[in-house]
């Protein structure tokens, strides 16, 4: 089964999720927040608006749009796949976030996930990824990605499956405090 980089991100917070919601099928009854339906009217509005609009300055020569794209062991769409001058190609996020002098995990995460992606299907080399902040007027920021990070998403991708496939209920995490807003808080055994 293929997975989503928000399966990664939600297995990485805590590996039970992976266990109660796909294994067991009790799903989270998150609200959408408003920070979530704001970034996806942004992130809309940022693809219409920059269509044809490519960033020479960081060496894009082509780009592709809200792509989905898909392997044997990830699926998930990408605001922008660039291609650069140098051969290599990028993922480029939207996110309706302020800039804070430093990259979310969560973020860099999604971003090694598409490199995976691009790899895959372009069959051409990933080295980085970028992020544009909308709430800190588009701040456009650059995160290395290495074979490493792209071989962990990987494995993640495999351990997700194995707990899924085999019922294997996996240890918690080991931060504590992240139980306290969990969903699944009351029925998991600790």
């Amino acid at each position: 089964m293929s997975v989503t980089p928000s399966h990664i991100i939600e297995y990485l917070y805590c590996p039970r999720f992976t266990y109660f919601e796909y294994v067991l099928c009790i799903p989270q009854y998150e609200e959408r927040h408003y920070k979530v339906e704001k970034g996806r009217q942004i992130h809309d509005h940022k693809l219409e608006q920059n269509k044809d609009y490519l960033r020479k300055r960081i060496g894009v020569v082509e780009k592709y749009c809200d792509l989905y794209q898909t392997n044997d062991l990830l699926r998930g769409k990408v605001d922008e796949v660039l291609l650069l001058n140098n051969g290599t190609m990028a993922p480029l996020d939207y996110k309706f976030a302020k800039f804070e002098d430093r990259i979310y995990e969560t973020y860099r995460t999604q971003l090694e996930c598409y490199a995976v992606l691009i790899e895959a299907n372009f069959h051409k080399k990933v080295e980085k990824g970028y992020l544009v902040y909308t709430r800190s007027a588009n701040k456009l920021v650059e995160v290395p990605i290495d074979e490493q990070a792209k071989s962990v998403i990987r494995q993640i991708c495999k351990a997700i499956n194995d707990v899924i496939e085999k019922n294997i209920f996996p240890k918690a995490t080991k931060y504590k405090q992240r139980c306290v807003g969990c969903t699944y808080r009351n029925i998991c055994m600790k």
